[in-house]
């Protein structure tokens, strides 16, 4: 079984949950329409489906090879890119100056889904690439947005980013790499660089390097790091390529999972050094690059949900496949498909409102985006703007944690059967894992929670979401199906009293922080995750709500809707009570931090 897009799905939370029609309604987001949204997505389904998925198998079984410093993709790779290119996909979300397709945010979201749900290895190329585009067009000068933008956007060249040193993983003040100013605007990079996706291959004719580096008069510290532009093959005035640069692949990584995705050791310099060209101001370069890094981080995020859907799809297929055991009610003497017993309906239901929760979220998120960026109000811009920061640590952290639950039950649903990597489910579970590592571990997600998004306003946007929680719970409450529907019970239910634990949480992280900010942060990872579940099950109320007005229209797709919604009621809300004891419950401390190192 591959991969089939969840279109309707992804249609429901854009429509009724995102609010297309207020995006739609944004400066030129015009032609963002319904009618737009379900064309684009049933031709990224067709693509994505056809062309990426069947690969994906073959990617894991047989990956990216290195050779003398020649990167050689997975065979069909290369092939599948050009298609993915010609087919505008890289430029959705990006100017139409530049040969992009200018569409909103929140219609570019779920072409990412499904291109990470069809091949998570391959979309880690246009990924990279994404946020290269995003860093040239925030903080490049025009000659360079002119020369590198166009062939990034139409897929002719790629991107990359530059952090991490052998000895600088995501403290970024201990970064070495070196730039030599050369007195006619370029500069001499040297250095090594670690984990670069897809740093070195043949997909595409040039690689457009972004690296991190420090001048010899720069100051110490996060406050001396600039960046700069590194092509592998310098650039001609006329645009052709011309020599290759001194930036070389010395190796690529072993890894536990996203094997096809060749993950580089760059050396910059050894032959010279690279040339180089700085972008923006000296001394700049992690706030130019924390532009890719965002951008990168809510990409994962929806990576996180593309491979739990993939999980999910496979175990349901299992299910209904595999016949073992006889059903424990007696409803049958001969044994039956798993998916009829009662763990194996809880497994997938869990499995399927995970999905679909971190979904809406993402959209939702999404949304917020376009409207910070395109909205006529400034004030109303900074509202959405606030908004949007404030879920991307939620979206990138507890939708790549939930990623690693979902794949982990689609195993489990397999039995022994999962542990085989010919079954294909293993692969999921490996892929998921680097997910909640890269681009920021869920600890420096929740820092960040913590931190800049909770502290910097005094939980000022926290409450505004809990406000409006509380708007969705009253509309819950005076429904006329609230007494007649188990399923609008137990959801106000929960979520109000979670809705209560996520601000009692707030308000401790708020009295607590400057005091004991190490009690405070030991609960970060908590917090984030009882943001996301209490979030999510915000958008299944707000679905449960519309999925009753509009049963009628389609019972089978909405009565599934209720169903999934009542399901994250009763078995994703709870959890957030527990995050909740584990943060609120550390009154003098917490018990993490009882153990001495001696002890540990």
């Amino acid at each position: 079984m591959s991969y089939s897009a969840p279109v309707k799905d992804m249609l429901f939370a854009i429509n009724e949950l995102a609010g297309i029609d207020r995006v739609s309604a944004l400066p030129g987001f015009e032609d963002a329409t319904v009618e737009t949204a379900q064309a684009v997505l049933e031709e990224a389904a067709r693509f994505n489906e056809d062309v990426l998925a069947p690969l994906n198998f073959e990617g894991d079984r047989n990956p990216s090879s290195w050779k003398d410093g020649v990167v050689t993709a997975t065979p069909g790779f290369k092939e599948a890119f050009q298609q993915f290119a010609e087919g505008g996909w890289q430029g959705v979300v990006h100017p139409t100056e530049y040969g992009g397709q200018g569409l909103p945010k929140l219609l570019a979201t779920p072409c990412i889904e499904m291109l990470n749900a069809a091949n998570l290895s391959l979309a880690l190329c246009p990924l990279l690439t994404d946020g290269a585009i995003e860093a040239l067009l925030t903080a490049g000068s025009e000659e360079q947005k002119q020369r590198y933008v166009p062939k990034l956007i139409s897929g002719e060249w790629t991107g990359t980013m530059n952090l991490t040193e052998p000895q600088a993983g995501s403290d970024l003040a201990l970064v070495r790499t070196r730039a030599e100013p050369q007195g006619d605007g370029t500069y001499r990079i040297f250095g090594t660089k670690i984990f670069i996706t897809w740093g070195e291959h043949d997909m595409a004719e040039n690689i457009v390097h972004l690296v991190l580096a420090r001048l010899p008069d720069a100051p110490e510290g996060v406050r001396g790091i600039s960046l700069f532009i590194v092509p592998k093959f310098m650039i001609n005035d006329d645009g052709t390529l011309g020599a290759r640069n001194d930036v070389h692949c010395v190796s690529i990584e072993h890894k536990l999972g996203i094997k096809a995705s060749p993950t580089a050791v760059l050396q910059f310099g050894d032959h010279g050094g690279a040339i180089g060209y700085l972008i923006g101001e000296a001394n700049r370069g992690l706030e130019y690059m924390f532009i890719m890094m965002n951008a990168a981080r809510f990409g994962v995020g929806v990576q996180g949900i593309a491979v739990a859907d993939r999980a999910y799809q496979k175990a349901v297929a299992y299910a209904k496949d595999r016949v073992q055991s006889r059903p424990v009610d007696g409803s049958a003497k001969q044994s039956v498909a798993i998916i009829q017993h009662p763990d194996v309906r809880r497994m997938l239901a869990t499995m399927r409102a995970l999905t679909e929760g971190a979904r809406a979220l993402a959209y939702v998120a999404a949304a917020h985006s376009d409207i910070a960026h395109r909205h006529a109000d400034e004030a109303v811009r900074a509202d959405h703007q606030a908004i949007y920061e404030y879920l991307v640590p939620i979206v990138k952290g507890w939708s790549t944690e939930l990623s690693i639950d979902v794949a982990s039950l689609g195993v489990q649903v397999h039995g022994g059967m999962g542990f085989i990597e010919e079954t294909g489910a293993a692969q999921y579970y490996r892929d998921a894992r680097i997910l909640t590592i890269y681009e920021g571990t869920t600890a420096i997600q929740a820092n960040d929670l913590v931190g800049r998004k909770t502290l910097r306003d005094g939980g000022a946007v926290a409450k505004v979401l809990i406000e409006q929680i509380d708007e969705t719970l009253a509309a819950l409450w005076e429904h006329t199906s609230y007494e007649s529907s188990p399923a609008f019970q137990v959801l106000y239910r929960n979520l109000r009293a979670t809705r209560m634990a996520l601000a009692n949480v707030v308000d401790f992280v708020l009295a607590r922080a400057q005091q004991e900010p190490n009690v405070v942060f030991a609960g970060s990872v908590s917090y984030l995750k009882l943001a996301g579940i209490v979030l999510a099950g915000w958008q299944f109320a707000r679905a449960l709500l519309v999925a009753t007005e509009k049963r009628s229209d389609d019972p089978s797709f909405y009565d599934a809707k209720i169903a999934t919604a009542h399901c994250f009621a009763t078995q994703v809300l709870p959890q957030a009570l527990a995050f909740e004891a584990a943060i609120v419950g550390a009154q003098d401390d917490v018990g993490v931090l009882a153990l001495t190192e001696d002890q540990f």
